[in-house]
């Protein structure tokens, strides 16, 4: 991504309602999959500007790794210090090194998905897990994607035969952001019907006052109290926490 972006992820991922909800998602998660510990070892790939890292703290030491030093600058300014440069289909890291890896919207930057999800799979502890997301679906394919140069969009079925062939046991694999599907998707076939050619490709962080943004946090906490008892059906993320099976 481009200075710009970082810029504005910096400022908006700690309140931004699209952000709070992903990070949310995983908190949950996490929680019930992990209650009451505070001594894992957690690498955050493609931790970006860093807001992920700083929630991840509160069950373990957390390494905060990106492609970008851009990323990592703007991670540095919130006081993060296990910094690390890393290409996700090359890390850095000895085998067995981590309890979680949490990779939230990566893959679709890579030009080799499976070789990255190889390599998650090659750092884990035995019985470690992954929980990432990726953006749902090629139809939603736009300047958005563009913007953030991403290679592709993910079905559900998609995901479970990549993790599949890394060795990678999918146990939670769902569609989220349900219920704002529809909008995300009108918006999107909009925008591609009404771009000009020579428009300069953005991320579609559409600015909302605050107090729809509050709404929309709360409607995403009610998604996701939703989601970690059933599956939903399609989304505009695909969602999944796999296991390195000992």
């Amino acid at each position: 991504m481009n200075s710009e972006e970082y810029e504005r992820m910096y400022r908006l991922e700690d309140t931004y309602w699209w952000f709070v909800g992903r990070h949310n998602l995983v908190l949950t998660f996490l929680k019930d999959l992990y209650p009451n510990r505070s001594d894992l070892t957690i690498l955050d790939i493609g931790c970006g500007t860093g807001a992920m890292s700083e929630k991840l703290a509160r069950f373990g030491t957390v390494v905060s790794a990106d492609f970008s030093p851009l990323a990592l600058q703007f991670s540095r300014r919130r006081k993060l210090t296990r910094l690390c440069t890393a290409d996700a289909m090359r890390l850095p890291f000895r085998d067995d090194s981590f309890d979680v890896i949490v990779a939230l919207d990566i893959l679709e930057h890579l030009p080799n998905d499976q070789a990255a999800l190889c390599e998650f799979q090659r750092v884990l502890k035995p019985g470690g897990r992954v929980v990432a997301s990726v953006p749902a679906y090629q139809s939603l394919w736009s300047a958005h994607d563009v913007a953030l140069m991403h290679f592709r969009r993910y079905t559900a079925r998609l995901v479970r035969e990549r993790f599949s062939m890394a060795r990678l046991k999918v146990g939670k694999l769902s569609y989220a952001m349900t219920l704002l599907f529809p909008i995300v998707w009108a918006v999107r076939q909009a925008s591609n019907l009404f771009r000009r050619k020579d428009a300069e490709p953005k991320a579609s962080l559409v600015s909302v006052p605050g107090a729809a943004n509050r709404a929309l946090v709360g409607l995403l906490g009610g998604e996701n109290a939703v989601l970690r008892r059933m599956n939903l059906p399609f989304g505009v993320t695909v969602f999944c926490v796999a296991q390195k099976t000992p």
